[in-house]
């Protein structure tokens, strides 16, 4: 039986997040939006499992019909090693703030549904999102719950004057973070 997934007016990447979920359950799915680009990361998700994508499009609301076309349609992180991801600032990427706080709050989220992250490893102002009033501690707790070991830099968080504010994971030095970096499968640094 296909599922159906609505996802129109949901922000990115909550389309994608939610038909990896449903084709962990299903075998064909609609995934239902209401834009292009969830209409492309959507489409993107399902070929890069090896399934297959219909788009049927009635009045700027898009009906993506996703089949699993043999075995090759796997998760994501099967068969993939550790990932480490460093985080060295509190907004992703530069430019605007506001828009920085929201896409490390979305990138956040989304890594909460990947499997294979084995690290959370903040330096310089990044330790801000580790600490008391941080409007991503939540996801980072998740993270943690999960397994995920957060480590938070030391002479960071003494620079800074917030060590005693830390609310998730431990505090880390140098040394170990370098040891975590250049030991998993792959690092991820923003």
């Amino acid at each position: 039986m296909r599922k159906v997934i609505d996802a129109r007016g949901l922000p990115c990447p909550q389309p994608v997040v939610l038909t990896k979920k449903g084709l962990e359950e299903s075998d064909q799915l609609t995934t239902i939006v209401d834009n292009n680009i969830a209409v492309e990361n959507v489409t993107k998700l399902a070929k890069s499992k090896g399934c297959t994508v219909e788009v049927e499009e009635k009045e700027g609301v898009y009906h993506l019909h996703i089949s699993k076309s043999c075995s090759a349609c796997q998760s994501i992180s099967e068969n993939q090693g550790s990932v480490a991801v460093l985080i060295t600032g509190s907004l992703f990427g530069k430019g605007d703030q506001e828009l920085g706080k929201t896409l490390m709050k979305s990138f956040l989220y989304a890594l909460n549904q990947v499997e294979n992250i084995s690290h959370l490893v903040f330096m310089n102002s990044g330790v801000f999102l580790t600490t008391e009033g941080s409007e991503v501690l939540d996801l980072i707790k998740a993270e943690e719950e999960s397994g995920v070991e957060v480590l938070s830099c030391g002479t960071c968080l003494d620079f800074y004057g917030i060590k005693e504010r830390l609310a998730v994971g431990k505090v880390t030095n140098m040394y170990t973070a370098v040891e975590v970096v250049t030991s998993a499968s792959k690092t991820i640094t923003l």
